[in-house]
């Protein structure tokens, strides 16, 4: 279910434009979930629910959230009107869409007039806005610092592993 927060307050907002993203989505709050990070998930429309994203987002730092990440295909405007409607940091997700295979997502996503930012991330990436999300949050949260410390860690050395493997299939 997509509203339901990972352990504790969520301090992560993930939203999406229709439930059709969940599937894509669904990796940035794994990521939530990894690290014990509270964060609920909404579908609004940019769109159809204009009036529901701006009463979301404006509200979002008082009911305690801190990033809003944020996935959209075609058109993709649900990144950067949440962005225009609140002072957190806003990640987008391009979604790739039927045509043009994310491309017009993403130029829609990261192409923010000035003093609108949005963070972007590659197309259907909702993992490393996850992990982008936890980055941010760890600038304050030691526990989260520490974390983020162990997993680049452990990817470290899944990739030394990797290279181990590479090098005993060249010596057959």
């Amino acid at each position: 279910d997509m509203q339901t927060t990972t352990p504790g307050k969520a301090t992560v907002g993930i939203l999406m434009g229709s439930d059709s993203d969940w599937p894509i989505m669904k990796a940035a709050a794994d990521v939530c979930g990894e690290f014990q990070v509270g964060c609920d998930a909404r579908v609004i429309s940019a769109h159809r629910t204009p009036r529901d994203l701006e009463q979301y987002a404006a509200g979002a730092f008082e009911r305690g959230l801190r990033v809003i990440i944020a996935g959209a295909g075609g058109a993709a405007h649900l990144p950067g009107v949440t962005a225009a409607f609140t002072t957190l940091p806003v990640i987008g997700v391009p979604i790739q869409g039927k045509a043009l295979e994310g491309m017009d997502s993403l130029l829609s996503i990261v192409q923010m007039p000035p003093g609108v930012p949005v963070a972007t991330v590659g197309v259907n990436a909702a993992k490393n806005a996850g992990l982008l999300a936890i980055q941010i949050l760890a600038t304050s949260d030691e526990r989260l610092q520490k974390a983020f410390v162990e997993f680049k860690e452990k990817l470290a050395n899944e990739s030394r592993a990797k290279n181990r493997t590479l090098a005993e299939s060249l010596k057959r």
